[in-house]
């Protein structure tokens, strides 16, 4: 699929790898929504995107929410034909700690927005993009990359619920490729490695050299402009279907 002159929503996309997907995908000529609940920075990455861009306040985990803003995008720009889902969080903790069991919402919340909200994003969307028209030989009427995590493969201490979430996102990628092979639209599933996003920014200095001499090669951070380039590809190669990808220079993460 050729992104010059496609329409792509993007969850999370004011900041991390959401960000770097947005900027990138606007500067290969796609109009960009960015689904996301920040707003001052919400809009202040749209107005720098400029014109065929646009911010919509979205909590993917919830359908209404999310309904409103495909609405919203189909007000903006017709259609939409790629989604990419970073919309995430992490709630660290033991299975049982100092202070006992985790408290079961804090596994559910993590649950709820990262395996189900986008559940919630994919099923609404693709219900659009079934009804587009084809924009390439093979029949391809829509894109969809997902983010889960080498934690999906390799959780951590203290990272049952986040690895739940994320193992779920690389569990149903195959089977909803194949539910919706019959309207020509792609499923494909990133998993990032140690990526230097705000969530890692915030670490000294020391515990992110630490981090980055666990890697294979090339020893250091990635960077989301990486992962966003690899979201490239999966938009532009139409024979990566149900697939998931580690990006993450060799790692294997280990236990702590």
């Amino acid at each position: 699929m050729e992104i010059n002159g496609k329409v792509a929503i993007v969850t999370g996309g004011a900041s991390g790898l959401g960000w770097a997907t947005s900027e990138l995908l606007h500067g290969m000529g796609a109009k960009v929504a960015i689904f996301d609940m920040n707003d001052t920075l919400g809009q202040e990455r749209a107005d720098t995107l400029g014109d065929g861009a646009a911010y919509f306040n979205v909590n993917v985990a919830d359908e209404e929410s999310v309904a409103a803003g495909i609405a919203g995008v189909q007000g903006s720009f017709d259609t939409f034909h790629i989604i990419c889902n970073y919309a995430g969080i992490g709630a660290p903790g033991r299975t049982v700690g100092r202070d006992g069991p985790m408290p079961l919402d804090w596994f559910k919340r993590v649950i709820d927005v990262n395996l189900i909200g986008t559940f919630n994003v994919i099923r609404l969307t693709a219900a659009v993009m079934r009804e587009n028209e084809p924009v390439t030989t093979d029949g391809c009427r829509g894109c969809i990359i997902n983010t889960a995590s080498v934690a999906a493969f390799e959780g951590q201490i203290g990272q049952a619920s986040y690895s739940a979430s994320k193992g779920g996102v690389v569990g149903m990628t195959l089977p909803i490729a194949r539910d919706l092979a019959s309207m020509g639209v792609r499923v494909n599933t990133i998993a990032p490695g140690l990526i230097n996003t705000p969530m890692l920014q915030g670490l000294p200095d020391p515990a992110k050299e630490s981090l980055a001499n666990t890697v294979l090669f090339p020893r250091r951070l990635g960077e989301p402009e990486e992962i966003a380039r690899v979201a490239q590809m999966l938009i532009e190669n139409d024979y990566m279907n149900g697939e998931t990808i580690r990006m993450d220079g060799g790692i294997r993460m280990q236990p702590k």
